[in-house]
């Protein structure tokens, strides 16, 4: 494989031609071709998509669509969940020439797939003029450098979700609005015989959203290659902190938010709180005998950070072998952005957050009983998602690099090794691990 140069000019430029050259010598057998063809027009008659993704009850969803137009047919097949076999199923159809016309994508893995060769560069069927009527944090998420290579379909926005009868009404605290405050608040709640958090010391996810937050960019775009940055001074400062936290052993690290172990301490009112995307709120929603105790805050801030970091979230994408680029970009665009879709993925299969400029969905404009009356979504969650940090670019080895960083963390609980060394040793891996597989990578000095 001797394309390192020009595989990642064409991620961050947007040169499909150039993209599926530099694939030539290296992706799986046969894949698409489409990005190194001229566009497709729209056809002149009838068209039938096909759509694999592991959101439940999807085809409700397209049956919206459906019956609002007699052009495009939308048919929605289930797989299972990408790491648990929907990415090889995908990965395998397209290198064989087939697969659907759409596909889901978590937004972390859109670069993996792009490198791949198996999606098209929307950018080239005038997506980038739809940008606008996505929120500016989604849409972010689903490109590298000026390229498109996925339609946003919900994301993740952190905030806090707390026991506020037991943190507020018996131990007379607050939700913590600081870092600063965390660690104190972490303490006291320690001090009173609970935990205000629990973390699960083998996941990878949590490290990533707190660099976000931050202000880090631990992938950047520059000139031809990937400049990694995981020891920048916004990175340091998250390892510093939280291996203050884990050395003072303020939260619980013996199981992860939302698993059994954790409702049942959580129903007892042991567990105060978790901090999640905002996907989480269905979760907590579950908490036994939880129901008007609860309530949500914003994520805990840096004085020059951002409100929030960014937790899972995924993107539809157009296949590289799909013959009708510009239908699915059309339905998409409708599922992702008019009220009607959005309306209807968060009636039928239970999205995360809207990927919309400006529709949250009407079910949440609506206060919540179990959230202690509040109407959180608006109030907490938008200014979440508005808070974004922009510059954050996904890397094309997203679940390898989450998988060290999720060993990583796993060795830092135990104290085997700090946080500021593992991020140290995480982007020395990383950039090693991206050479090898072609590409121009080096280490921030």
């Amino acid at each position: 494989m001797t394309h390192r140069l020009t595989r990642r000019s064409a991620l961050a430029g947007g040169g499909a031609a150039a993209l599926a050259g530099a694939l030539a010598a290296c992706a799986p057998p046969n894949p698409g071709e489409i990005n190194a063809e001229p566009t497709i027009p729209a056809a002149d008659g009838k068209v039938t998509l096909t759509y694999w993704a592991w959101l439940k009850d999807l085809q409700k969803v397209c049956d919206v669509f459906n019956q609002s137009q007699d052009r495009i047919h939308v048919d929605a097949t289930w797989i299972p969940g990408g790491n648990s076999g929907g990415y090889a199923k995908i990965l395998s159809a397209v290198a064989a020439g087939g697969g659907p016309d759409i596909a889901q994508v978590e937004l972390r893995q859109i670069p993996e797939f792009a490198l791949a060769g198996a999606l098209v560069d929307l950018t080239r069927y005038g997506f980038d003029q739809e940008e606008p009527a996505f929120d500016p944090g989604a849409i972010s998420q689903a490109k590298v450098g000026d390229t498109i290579w996925g339609v946003p379909q919900d994301t993740g926005p952190v905030a806090g979700f707390y026991n506020r009868e037991v943190l507020e009404g018996e131990l007379g605290l607050t939700y913590p609005k600081t870092w600063d405050e965390f660690y104190e608040t972490a303490g006291a709640v320690k001090d009173a015989g609970k935990a205000l958090m629990s973390l699960d010391p083998s996941d990878g996810s949590y490290p990533i959203a707190w660099a976000m937050q931050s202000g880090a960019v631990w992938f950047r775009p520059e000139g031809d290659g990937w400049i990694v940055d995981m020891v920048g001074e916004a990175s340091m400062r998250v390892a510093e902190y939280w291996d203050r936290i884990l050395g003072e052993k303020l939260l619980n690290t013996g199981f992860g938010a939302f698993s059994t172990p954790w409702y049942a301490a959580a129903g007892d009112g042991n567990v105060l709180s978790a901090m999640s995307g905002s996907w989480g709120d269905a979760l907590v929603s579950t908490v036994p005998n939880g129901a008007g105790k609860w309530a949500v805050a914003p994520m805990p801030t840096w004085p020059d950070g951002y409100a929030s970091g960014g937790h899972g979230g995924s993107s539809a994408a157009v296949l590289a072998n799909s013959q009708h680029p510009a239908e699915a970009i059309e339905f998409l665009t409708w599922m992702c952005t008019d009220p009607a879709g959005i309306d209807a993925m968060i009636e039928f299969s239970g999205i995360g957050w809207s990927p919309a400029a400006d529709y949250i969905g009407e079910a949440r404009q609506q206060p919540s009983e179990f959230f202690s009356g509040q109407n959180y979504n608006e109030d907490v969650i938008v200014p979440m998602a508005a808070g974004q940090n922009l510059e954050w670019t996904w890397a094309p080895l997203m679940q390898r690099a989450q998988a060290i960083i999720g060993d990583g963390m796993t060795e830092a609980v135990t104290g085997a090794v700090p946080l500021v060394d593992m991020f140290a040793n995480a982007q020395k891996e990383i950039v090693e691990i991206m050479q090898t597989m072609g590409l121009n990578a080096e280490e921030a000095r």
